[in-house]
């Protein structure tokens, strides 16, 4: 879900005449538009790079349960509560195609939760901000979701195939999300002059959280170029977040609510809107664990998984009676 997270073991695009005979024809079947699939070869580097990208992005929709989670009792009708309740429960599925499709790169759910458990492994920053009102639901649906989703369409073309296929059903799901977020915000816009100033505030704070979950500038970006080469990756970082402002704006003033951005202008000449960047700062700041929420969220995940290791226990208790009893059978 979330291209702010990509690195790659590499530290740059090899030429033709760097790489070996088997990196060559990898590559001719990654630029055919050929899907790579689990048992196929390939680099070594290519497998770590999806599986930190693919773990990334199941934690991102696992953690991403927890500040919508907190409102479900919360929501103001028993309408909103069902809605967002199946929402919640979408996420948890996305993580679990996500999760399965790293599997399927030789390595563990167990082995990814103890990777993010021990800060090795990330997910996407804007989960480390409070959801304070309910107008919050909206502006998470709107636009974290309406991020997610400028990220996720072009990587149902990515390279690698179970990835690729689990993002289209992810897809369909996250466009239902966005909807139902800027549902939210327009009854909250077209409400109480009170209403309308939560929602305002919702997406003041929300705003530039949202800008950066497309990760740094591209000049900044400097592992990039070989995931696009890979097509693990298919736009930069400031091509999807141009396409998100230019996206969002017209949406924000639709509903009567103001982006907070002095410089925020369309630009007639280059066709796009010219807005400020986030402050980058706040950024890798809450990357290294000193969010508002950071701590919170990986309690939270750490209690889960404490919590249910009898389950795990039991299960795999039951799988090996189950073979044990089949074997007998023979």
């Amino acid at each position: 879900m979330y291209a702010q997270m990509i690195k790659t073991a590499g530290t740059g695009v090899k030429s033709p005449e760097e790489m070996t005979e088997e990196e060559r024809r990898f590559q001719a079947r990654v630029d055919a538009n050929e899907k790579i699939e689990p048992k196929d070869w390939m680099p070594e580097d290519y497998r770590k790079t999806l599986i930190r990208q693919i773990g990334q992005h199941a934690h991102s929709e696992i953690v991403g349960q927890l500040p919508e989670g907190n409102w479900i009792t919360r929501a103001p009708t028993l309408e909103r509560k069902a809605i967002l309740l199946a929402k919640v429960q979408d996420e948890a599925g996305h993580g679990l195609y996500l999760y399965c499709a790293a599997e399927t790169l030789g390595v563990s759910r167990d082995e990814l939760t103890e990777q993010l458990l021990s800060g090795k492994m990330k997910y996407s920053s804007i989960f480390n901000y409070p959801t304070l009102t309910w107008a919050d639901m909206g502006a998470v649906g709107w636009l974290v979701d309406g991020a997610a989703i400028m990220n996720q369409v072009p990587l149902q073309r990515t390279s690698f195939g179970p990835y690729s296929r689990a993002m289209i059903r992810i897809c369909k799901e996250e466009s239902f999300h966005q909807r139902q977020g800027y549902d939210i915000m327009m009854k909250m816009a077209q409400g109480t002059p009170a209403q309308k100033k939560m929602a305002q505030d919702a997406l003041n704070r929300f705003w530039y959280p949202s800008l950066m979950m497309f990760g740094p500038s591209d000049k900044d970006s400097v592992h990039s170029a070989q995931s696009m080469a890979w097509k693990i990756k298919m736009n930069t970082n400031d091509e999807l977040r141009q396409k998100f402002v230019d996206q969002t704006v017209p949406q924000a003033e639709y509903l009567g609510l103001t982006v907070p951005d002095e410089h925020l202008k369309w630009n007639e000449e280059r066709g796009h809107y010219d807005f400020s960047e986030p402050d980058w700062s706040e950024f890798y700041d809450v990357l290294k664990g000193n969010g508002p929420c950071n701590t919170d969220r990986l309690n939270a995940r750490r209690e889960a998984w404490e919590e249910g290791q009898w389950v795990r226990d039991a299960m795999l208790a039951h799988a090996r009676k189950k073979a044990a009893a089949k074997v007998a059978a023979e």
